[in-house]
Order: C-alpha cells, then structure tokens, then sequence
C-alpha cells in the first residue's frame, strides 16, 4: 500500500478531507454524549442504567451522592452488590417494567420505577430512576391532587346556579332613599374584610348583596362559597364547613375531604340562613372568627382561614338570643357590620324599577323579546305588599309571561289575587267577570296542552269537551295550534 507520501497531490487531497470529517464527526459525537451526561447528572432525584446482567453503565452523580460515593465507584459494578433490594436485574429477565413501587435503601422508602429498554424486541439495558425520595413527597402530591379535585367538583356544582347570579353593585335595583342608603353601605363594607351580617324577610335579595360586596371587594377573583345553613343535617355540618381527616368516621373518603372554609382559600364565605346554625356549631364557628384557624374533623392539623365571613337571616335574632337559640358572642362577633334590607311594601318605588329589571332578565329565556307594563298592571303591582318581596315578584312575571299573547302585560294579564288588593284603587277591569274567566279557561287551556305535550285528542279529553271545541277556544285565545 503507497504512503501519504507516494500518493497524487489529488488523493493526497481527498484523503485529507475524509480524515477532517471524521475528525469532525468525532468531536460532534464527544459533544453529544458530554451532553448527555450533563443532562443524565441533572435527574435531580437519581438514575441509573444497567445492562442485561445488571452492570451499571451510567449511575448519575445525585443518586452516587445519596449513596455517598461518586459516578466511577460504581460504573461497571453489579447493581446487587451496590444497591439495597434492587430489582434491575429482575426486570431485565422479565422485560416488564415496575413503576411507583418503594424500595428501601440505607433506611429510606424510596419510589421508584424500573424500565426495560428493547432492541428488536429483547431488552438491551435497563434504565432506573426515583421518583420520590420519600413518602411524605407522595403524600403532599396526594393532598394537593385531592384539593385540585374538590375544589373542581364545587365549581361545577356552583357553576350553574351561579351563571345567572354574578350579582354586582349594578345589582341592586331600585330609586328609593333606601335602597341608595343600602347600596352606599354595601359599596362600604366591601373596602374590607370585616364580618357583614345582612338580616331582611326571605326574598329580599340578601345573596344580592353578599355577592355585589364579594364582587366589589378585592377578593373578587377568589371563590365566593355559598352555605345554606338551613339544607345541613345537623350531624353533617362541622365536616361541611371544615373538612374532615382520613378515617375521620364510618364512610368517610379514604383520603379525607377539605370543607367548604379551605376551599374558599381567600374567597368569601356565604352563611345562609344563619339562624338554622344547630347551637353546637356556634361555638365552633366563633373561635374560626377569633382564632382565624380550624381542624378537619378527626385531624390535629391547624389550617388557616383566610376567607371573609358574611352571614345572613330572616329571623329576628335577638328572640332568638333571648331564648337561648342563639349565642349573642357568635351574634356580636358576626354582627360588625350590619345592613337590614328592607321589604318591598316599606319602598314602593322600587317595585317598578326592579320589576323592569326583572322583565329584561326573563326576556332571555323567551326570545330576547321586550316586554312593557300597561299603566293598569303597573298601579296593580305597585299596589301589592309582596310578601314574598323580590323571589314572589318574579315568580308572578315569568308566570305571566308564559301565558300572554304580545309585548305588554295588561292588568289583566295578571294573577286575580293581585288585582284584590286592598290598596288598589277600584276599576271595571278588577271586577271584570268576564275577563276574569276568559283569563282561567286560557289558563286551563294552556296548562292541559302542556301536561299533555299538545296533544289535542287527549287534552279535549282530558277537559271533557270536543275537540273542535278545543279548537275553536285555542283560536279564540290565540294559542297556537
């Protein structure tokens, strides 16, 4: 074979140029496989690779440093003599990888996982990694997952009955003296974080206003939780509130469960129908509010409570005090702030006002159509006490929406109990008998085609008439065919 020397200058030349792109190829392959090891040393909780017999190829210099020996001690040694109840050299026979399983090693429950690595099927090398350098790291990831779940499941079951009750300051209808007073304090209390306690008769629109303060205040992107005091078996309520621990009781989660007060993390609290507390929450409750920490049920576990308490009742709380129903220190405490809204019979003016609002809401769910009030049915509802305030207001629109015929509600148009108030002044059209009983046989009418999903045949039927009778008062009625 001719030297380098002997060689043409042309050879010479193309022979120079192989051997730079092998030297080149090399230095590239040196660069890769520094890099791997880098990033191999930088598994931060341990790693290996073994081969089929279980010789460590690569053992990386964190896992090396919890054993208390360097990368080179163990390169090239059998993975049995070097680390405690390994199974690499098993999973290399089996070729079935082993994951989250605790291997003990100088006296630690580690979590580990063990994977076969295949060429043309047959395992070539084992890789081994930690995953967890203890239980308790498993534990915290548990406890947090479990929050993560809980706090999912809330907002699904709170995420319906709140897309339409995102109450705001511009919530808060209403004209009257009052109800600006009202507004003025709810848009103070919610500068902050002060225990509010709302009191006012039932329908009145106390969540209104624990949800404009919530919304207004700076706690507005964290959760508002609502509490119906009055929908809690008594036996239930502590773990509601604050949770309860692993095996805290028969029946429990397995895992325990936080309560609605860690949930809420920096949130508000709603306390409906605070009145219904049973007498042995109460206390419980007070020390949450002075000591701002509670315990799971069955757990030794302080947890701070960073939530903002607003409560509220339609009860008259100092008879309730005064017969022993009501602890006046958890009343005292919860009472910093005090708003009392008024019913609607004590504002008047804010019966058209709000029923207008109302009107716009309902609307959306027949059509986007805009609705109106004749002067008659606006004196009829302005004439009316509302004992059922706000709630009653809306039930008896969206009532009579579903049965009219065209954009203005007339006198008629509405309930017969509210055309008998006492306070309305006396018109033809209140003592109409005629209207009176057209409006019922509509109603009737409308009532039967629904219970029997339109089908004619059987609402004569089951109003006892013939069916082109049923036609012809359908028509005469205009409902439609």
């Amino acid at each position: 074979m001719p030297s380098d020397s002997n060689l043409a200058p042309a050879a010479y030349e193309d022979q120079f140029q192989e051997n730079q792109r092998l030297r080149q190829r090399i230095s590239e392959l040196e660069e890769d496989l520094a890099m791997s090891d880098l990033v191999f040393d930088h598994i931060q909780n341990g790693a290996l690779v073994t081969d089929p017999d279980g010789i460590i190829l690569r053992f990386n210099r964190p896992y090396a440093e919890f054993l208390g020996m360097t990368p080179n001690q163990l390169v090239g040694r059998n993975v049995v003599d070097m680390v405690d109840n390994t199974r690499m050299h098993v999973v290399a026979q089996t070729g079935q990888p082993e994951s989250m399983i605790i291997q003990r090693i100088k006296g630690k429950d580690l979590v580990v996982q063990r994977i076969p690595i295949k060429k043309n099927g047959k395992v070539t090398a084992v890789f081994g990694q930690v995953m967890f350098k203890n239980l308790k790291e498993i534990q915290a990831l548990a406890k947090t997952l479990e929050m993560m779940e809980s706090r999912v499941r809330m907002y699904e079951q709170e995420l319906t009955a709140l897309r339409r009750a995102r109450y705001t300051m511009e919530s808060i209808k209403g004209v009257s003296d009052t109800i600006s007073r009202l507004r003025g304090e709810a848009s103070q209390a919610a500068t902050h974080s002060l225990p509010v306690f709302i009191t006012g008769e039932s329908g009145t629109g106390k969540e209104v206003f624990a949800q404009a303060i919530h919304n207004a205040s700076a706690r507005r992107h964290h959760s508002f939780v609502r509490i119906n005091c009055a929908a809690i078996p008594h036996d239930l309520f502590e773990s509601e509130l604050f949770g309860y621990a692993k095996g805290a009781f028969t029946g429990a989660l397995s895992q325990g469960k936080p309560g609605k007060f860690e949930l809420a993390g920096q949130g508000t609290i709603f306390l409906d129908e605070i009145g219904e507390m049973p007498l042995e929450m109460q206390p419980k409750l007070l020390q949450v509010l002075e000591e701002r920490v509670f315990e799971r049920v069955g757990g030794v576990k302080p947890i701070q409570a960073r939530c903002r308490i607003i409560a509220a009742t339609n009860q008259n709380v100092e008879l309730m005090m005064a017969e022993g129903g009501f602890r006046k220190d958890l009343f005292f405490r919860l009472n910093v702030v005090p708003i009392h809204i008024s019913p609607l019979r004590e504002r008047r003016e804010d019966i058209l006002p709000i029923s207008c609002h109302l009107l716009e809401q309902i609307s959306q769910d027949f059509g986007q159509v805009r609705y109106s009030l004749s002067e008659e049915a606006a004196a009829i509802l302005k004439a009316c006490d509302w004992l059922g305030n706000v709630r009653e207001l809306f039930n008896v629109l969206e009532r009579t929406l579903s049965l009219m015929e065209g954009n203005e509600i007339k006198g008629e148009n509405l309930p017969l109990y509210l055309r008998k108030q006492p306070n309305l002044p006396a018109t033809d059209n209140n003592w109409n008998l005629k209207g009176i009983i057209g409006l019922a046989e509509k109603k009737v009418l409308s009532e039967a085609l629904a219970f029997t999903n339109n089908n004619k045949a059987q609402t004569a039927k089951l109003l006892g008439i013939d069916r082109t009778v049923l036609y012809r008062k359908m028509k005469k009625y205009k409902i439609p065919v």
